[in-house]
């Protein structure tokens, strides 16, 4: 009896107040609130990160303090961080990709080739729809953005079209893609947390997705359409693609690579070897028809020069020696070393999230937020504010699809509400509102990738704004809000 009892003081002892779970979150909120007053656009390159391990110091030592020994604080920031360490991979992946993809010509090709089928007054809405289509196709915002993600930006900048509303609409379009594919890792997620069937969990996303999309086009066409300024005079246009043609051999060939890795996605082979084998074909393709390149590349005309030009686009990029300045500014990038502080970003966040969610912080301040539910209207919201702060806390989408679905699974059925509620909503919030956030692994990728800061494309990513906003007032309005007890007349539904 007496151990039993001493059993649950000690239980007790490490359950934290409301307090020690905020006080983590509130100096980190503060620390970074510091970071962007002083460094602005450049906080994501090393001042963030400083706050994120101070405040997972802090997290560590409320948490010893409420009885966890450091062994244990620290087995949760290494158990974070080796959540993320797939997407790492992914990333130095898609580092290496931009690089041989630059070199091998493909990049350029799209470029090239884009600037003269697309029309700038349609550009962003149009991005935004291709984006979606192959979102769709291949069930990742990663691929998508990664690909034509970073083509279409190169696109706008020889347009002369504004780069953060074209990243916002690259990202509302892939995430919409995303989140829509029944290929989608978070799309399967949600369903499965939940224990909804996957197809059904889809068909009742259609009533914020539709809508938030459909928006989100029409805005960006109206941008698109209202602006007379900044768009590249026919000169301008000209001479950028001529400079193309100097650096490069443009034409379809170039293109194998991104057929091959859109071929690979569909078939369903896993991320990181589909970008590691695209990142090897456009190496093979820079070394047979961009010799030139190559070799400027490797600074030399030995008989292994070819390689060591491709080489070196994997690990640091391409670096663009044409005497065009938009140019050698639009085609410098890419390589491994361009993800590393991303990487580090990410590792911080996750350190920070997996300490929190080790000390029990995490899961308090759910139960907070569920305390003062009275209404639908005001469970939706909680879950969507919820799932937002779990993106800043954790650092990491799955997180805050998997904690949160876990915490208010017993909330919607206590308020009469099908589990395909619960899944909807940690789509609408969870899995979108992770790309607005700078030190989120979403966040982090995208303004890497796209080469845009996360504050400022954030504006833009509309359609990843208003599909929250929809489904808090969707919440509300008691509509679309499926009751208990109609999954079974829907499963037979479909089999018929």
């Amino acid at each position: 009896m007496s151990h039993t009892s001493s059993s649950e003081s000690h239980h007790d002892s490490r359950t934290p107040s409301l307090l020690d779970a905020l006080i983590p979150l509130l100096i980190l909120i503060a620390l970074l609130f510091l970071s962007v007053f002083f460094y602005g656009a450049d906080s994501s390159y090393g001042p963030n990160q400083i706050a994120l391990l101070l405040c997972a110091g802090v997290a560590a030592l409320v948490g010893m303090k409420n009885g966890f020994t450091w062994k244990e604080m620290e087995g949760g920031m290494l158990h974070g961080m080796s959540l993320v360490f797939g997407a790492i991979l992914i990333l130095l992946a898609v580092g290496a990709l931009i690089g041989s993809w630059i070199l091998a010509g493909t990049v350029p090709s799209m470029i090239y080739y884009g600037v003269q089928m697309l029309s700038p007054q349609w550009f962003y809405a149009a991005s935004c729809i291709i984006c979606a289509i192959v979102g769709l196709s291949i069930g990742s915002s990663w691929t998508t953005a990664g690909t034509l993600g970073v083509a279409l930006m190169g696109i706008a900048a020889a347009l002369g079209l504004n780069p953060a509303i074209t990243a916002g609409a690259v990202i509302s379009g892939a995430y919409f893609g995303d989140k829509m594919s029944p290929l989608s890792d978070t799309t399967n997620v949600a369903a499965a947390v939940t224990s909804n069937d996957l197809f059904l969990h889809i068909r009742h996303m259609l009533w914020t997705t539709i809508p938030a999309f459909t928006i989100a086009l029409v805005v960006f066409a109206v941008i698109g359409l209202s602006s007379n300024t900044g768009h590249a005079s026919a000169e301008d246009i000209q001479t950028l693609l001529g400079a193309l043609q100097d650096e490069f051999s443009i034409s379809i060939v170039s293109m194998l690579p991104l057929v091959l890795l859109l071929a690979m996605a569909w078939k369903k082979v896993p991320a990181y070897p589909t970008l590691i084998i695209g990142a090897l074909v456009g190496c093979m393709i820079a070394m047979i028809f961009e010799p030139n390149a190559t070799r400027q590349l490797a600074g030399g005309e030995g008989p292994l020069s070819l390689l060591k030009g491709a080489w070196h686009s994997l690990f640091d990029g391409y670096k663009s020696t044409s005497s065009n300045e938009a140019v050698a500014s639009l085609l410098s990038k890419g390589g491994m070393s361009s993800m590393l502080n991303t990487i580090w970003l990410i590792i911080s966040a996750m350190a920070f999230g997996g300490v929190m969610e080790r000390a029990g912080f995490l899961d308090r301040i759910v139960n907070w937020a569920l305390s003062g539910v009275k209404t639908v209207g005001g469970l939706i919201t909680s879950t969507v504010l919820t799932c937002f702060g779990m993106n800043a806390a954790a650092g990491d989408q799955y997180m805050a699809i998997i904690i949160p679905g876990r915490m208010f699974r017993e909330a919607f059925e206590g308020k009469g509400l099908h589990g395909l509620n619960l899944s909807r909503t940690l789509e609408d919030s969870g899995t979108i509102t992770s790309v607005l956030i700078p030190w989120n692994t979403c966040g982090a990728y995208m303004s890497a990738t796209l080469g845009i800061a996360t504050f400022t494309y954030a504006p833009f990513a509309l359609f990843n704004i208003i599909c929250p906003l929809l489904a808090i007032a969707y919440g509300w309005l008691h509509f679309k809000q499926m009751p208990l007890g109609v999954q079974q007349p829907l499963q037979d539904a479909e089999k018929a």
